[in-house]
């Protein structure tokens, strides 16, 4: 069984760009050679996308592969398959990393015990409600990636399959 994703770097240093081809090129075991375009949103910093199929699980291969860079912010997603809920991962320098399960339709799919701990939280604690429900759906990170990602429309995007 195999799905599908894309790998969206929003912003890398230049330096970094050929290590985040081999970090990607270990993952789906095939050699990678991204378009790399400047980042208007990031100066001296470099964007590229990348379409991939592979096994279930890859995506969250991928977001560990590229984890360790703080100045880096990417995205990777996977579509569901019969074997597999969707993912989501979303890193920026300063949030981290953030992962999310999506259903057929890419909506955010959240386990009930994290939202019975959020409700707890906010009545316990004080927490602010809306503040944690909108953490649980990854909104500061779109926050901070949405010029990323505007800044990359029309980037070209190149298909790669993973070696089974």
């Amino acid at each position: 069984m195999t799905t599908r994703g894309v790998l969206y770097i929003h912003s890398a240093p230049r330096a970094l760009c050929p290590h985040v081809e081999w970090a990607v090129a270990g993952v789906l075991g095939v050699r990678v050679g991204l378009d790399w375009i400047r980042q208007p949103a990031a100066p001296g910093h470099w964007r590229a996308e990348l379409s991939w199929q592979g096994e279930p699980g890859t995506a969250s291969k991928l977001a560990s592969a590229l984890r360790g860079w703080q100045l880096m912010r990417y995205e990777v997603t996977s579509e569901p398959c019969a074997t597999a809920e969707g993912e989501r991962y979303s890193s920026t320098p300063s949030l981290g990393i953030f992962h999310a399960v999506t259903g057929i339709h890419g909506d955010i799919l959240i386990p009930e015990d994290r939202l019975r701990a959020v409700l707890l939280r906010a009545r316990s604690e004080g927490a602010d409600l809306e503040a944690e429900i909108a953490r649980l759906l990854g909104k500061p990170w779109d926050d901070e990636l949405e010029p990323f990602r505007y800044a990359g429309e029309g980037a070209p995007v190149r298909w790669l399959h993973q070696v089974v």
